[in-house]
C-alpha cells in the first residue's frame, strides 16, 4: 500500500502539538513543520540572504535569526507575510518530502499551524484539524506563552477561524476538555488505515 501524507493543524492553542505527540506515541512518524521553519532559517543561508532581502538585514544578528524583529514585521503586513511564506514554505516542502522518503510507516503526518491559510493542505491525502472553543485556546496560550490576551487575540487574527477551516478538513478533533482525545484519534486512524 502506498504511502499516505497526512496534515494535522489548528488554530494556535487548539491542541495539534498534543494530537501529533499521541501519534507518536502510538509509532507514526511526525515531521514538525513550524520547528523545521525554524531550522530552514537558521542553517540555510540562502534562505537567510533572501529573508533580509524581504525584511531588512535586522532579520539576522550574526547568523542568529532575529525571531521577536521577524514576527514583528510580518504580523503588522500581510504584504510582508506573503513574501516571507513565499521563501520559507518551499524550503519546509522540500525537507518534509525529503524526510517522507526515509519513513518505512504507511501513514506519516505533517504538524504545521497554517496548512489551509497557505493552501498547502492540497498536497496532503488527508487532513485532521484539532478545534477548541476560543476561550480555553486564548487560557491555555496566556498560560503557555506567559502572554497576555491582547497578544494572543493578534496572533488568533492572523490564522482563519475554526468555521473556515472545518469544511476543507476531512478529520476533526475535538479538544475541548469535554472529550477524550485519544478514542478521536483512534478512530480516525481506522479509517485512515482502510
Amino acid at each position: 500500500m502506498p504511502q499516505k501524507s497526512i496534515g494535522i493543524t489548528g488554530g494556535i492553542g487548539s491542541g495539534k502539538s498534543i494530537v501529533a505527540r499521541v501519534l507518536e506515541i502510538m509509532g507514526f512518524p511526525v515531521f514538525y513543520a513550524d520547528a523545521e521553519a525554524k531550522k530552514c532559517m537558521q542553517n540555510d543561508q540562502q534562505l537567510q540572504v533572501s529573508i533580509q532581502q524581504v525584511l531588512g538585514s535586522e532579520a539576522f544578528l550574526n547568523g542568529e535569526i532575529q525571531r521577536e524583529f521577524i514576527a514583528k514585521q510580518i504580523f503588522s503586513s500581510p504584504e510582508l507575510k506573503e513574501k516571507m511564506n513565499a521563501l520559507v514554505h518551499p524550503a519546509v516542502y522540500a525537507a518534509y518530502a525529503s524526510w517522507c522518503e526515509n519513513q518505512r510507516e504507511q501513514l506519516v503526518f505533517n504538524e504545521s499551524a497554517l496548512l489551509f491559510e497557505t493552501g498547502s493542505f492540497r498536497r496532503f491525502d488527508a487532513t485532521i484539524l484539532v478545534t477548541a472553543p476560543e476561550e480555553i485556546r486564548m487560557k491555555r496560550v496566556i498560560q503557555r506563552d506567559q502572554s497576555n490576551a491582547e497578544a494572543v487575540k493578534q496572533r488568533m487574527q492572523n490564522q482563519l477561524p475554526d468555521a473556515a477551516k472545518i469544511p476543507l478538513a476531512n478529520f476533526i478533533v475535538h479538544n475541548d476538555d469535554q472529550q477524550l482525545v485519544v478514542p478521536q484519534i483512534l478512530r480516525i486512524l481506522k479509517q485512515l488505515e482502510m
